[in-house]
């Protein structure tokens, strides 16, 4: 006790630690750290129990998350803050399930969902594919139920949006050259620099569809739109401690505003009007304008419609609700009338003749 107090410092009980059995393997840890720094735990003591290890996979495991960084450093990430009106961030998202396209159909259907920058608010468009017209289309959409144009629309490296090298493709050029905003891409498999609508994607897998169900597209576009308008946007947001409902009010102060007339993302082609007067799309057969036959005609597919215009007179040769479900037959009743009347001129009377045989004969044969 004595000696205790006349020390200039507290006494403590040192014991000299007592080796480990991988004491005698580190350096060939290290070895094979350094020639794969992200090797499994697994494998690594697989390669030394020939080399004597006996240890457990605890003391291993703790041991290299204690050096593994020294070999493969991890990654670090900047915390990004957005100015009002700077991107909106757009990917696709794929529902678990297929939609119900009517006559007892479902299909595989994609969501383009845009989320601003600033004010985190949402929005989603249903496509069923990942063609250039359906993401151009859903994107419109997207901006349009924003309300505002942003400064720059960031995507990954989608197909049909980019050409290779971080250049658009030509028609994805022209939407935004049509709305003058600017383009962004992501480097390849870097989800994180568009987190902002990843984490909104996580959010609609968690809150919109689980427990739903779906009568067709149009109930599933819907229910996405009333979900975003009554759930997603006007929710209290975690990260910005405030609703996104209400900063895009702030958020579409300093954005350009939307164009009196939106970008054409339609299908446009010609052909000339066959004996069999149907145009194919997407599987399904439309009828044409029986009278139309034999001249040119501008074929347009929205994404709600199908329809048809003379080149020569700008008469209408049909227009359709566009279906989304399969291999259907679609005949306007305007056109089977047309066809059933030029069958009738060409054959000379208004029904076919067709023999009326005398019942007695039955009674002759069942005798």
């Amino acid at each position: 006790m004595r000696r205790a107090l006349r020390a200039a410092i507290a006494p403590k009980y040192e014991r000299r630690p007592a080796p480990s059995k991988l004491d005698p393997f580190k350096d060939e840890i290290h070895r094979l750290l350094k020639t794969d720094p992200r090797m499994p735990g697994q494998r690594i003591r697989e390669l030394i129990a020939p080399l004597g290890y006996a240890g457990g996979k605890t003391i291993l495991d703790d041991y290299l998350r204690e050096v593994r960084p020294l070999f493969d450093p991890p990654r670090t990430f900047q915390r990004t803050v957005y100015r009002p009106g700077e991107i909106c961030q757009f990917d696709l998202w794929e529902p678990r399930a297929e939609v119900p396209v009517g006559h007892g159909q479902t299909r595989r259907g994609w969501v383009v969902v845009a989320c601003l920058g600033y004010s985190r608010a949402g929005a989603g468009a249903l496509v069923f594919s990942k063609e250039i017209p359906d993401l151009l289309a859903g994107i419109r959409r997207c901006l349009w139920s924003l309300g505002a144009l942003p400064q720059t629309l960031v995507w990954d490296r989608q197909s049909g949006l980019h050409a290779g090298g971080g250049r658009p493709t030509v028609d994805y050029a022209a939407f935004c050259g049509a709305l003058k905003v600017g383009w962004h891409f992501c480097e390849r498999g870097d989800p994180q620099a568009k987190g902002v609508v990843e984490r909104l994607q996580d959010f609609i897998e968690r809150s919109f569809e689980p427990g739903r169900a779906f009568a067709n597209e149009l109930d599933f576009q819907a229910q996405l739109d009333t979900w975003f308008g009554d759930r997603a946007n006007p929710r209290m947001h975690k990260t910005l401690r405030c609703r996104p409902i209400d900063r895009l009010i702030e958020e579409r102060a300093v954005m350009a505003p939307l164009p009196r007339v939106a970008p054409d993302t339609d299908r446009r082609w010609v052909l000339r009007v066959a004996p069999d007067p149907y145009l194919r799309f997407d599987t399904n057969d439309y009828s044409l304008d029986p009278a139309f036959v034999g001249r040119r005609v501008e074929t347009r597919v929205t994404d709600r419609d199908v329809s048809a215009v003379a080149l020569d007179t700008g008469e209408l040769a049909c227009r359709h609700a566009r279906s989304f479900a399969r291999h259907r037959t679609i005949t306007a009743l305007e056109h089977a009338r047309t066809l059933k009347h030029q069958r009738a001129e060409r054959r000379g009377s208004a029904e076919p003749l067709v023999e009326v045989r005398s019942l007695a004969a039955y009674d002759c044969l069942i005798a």
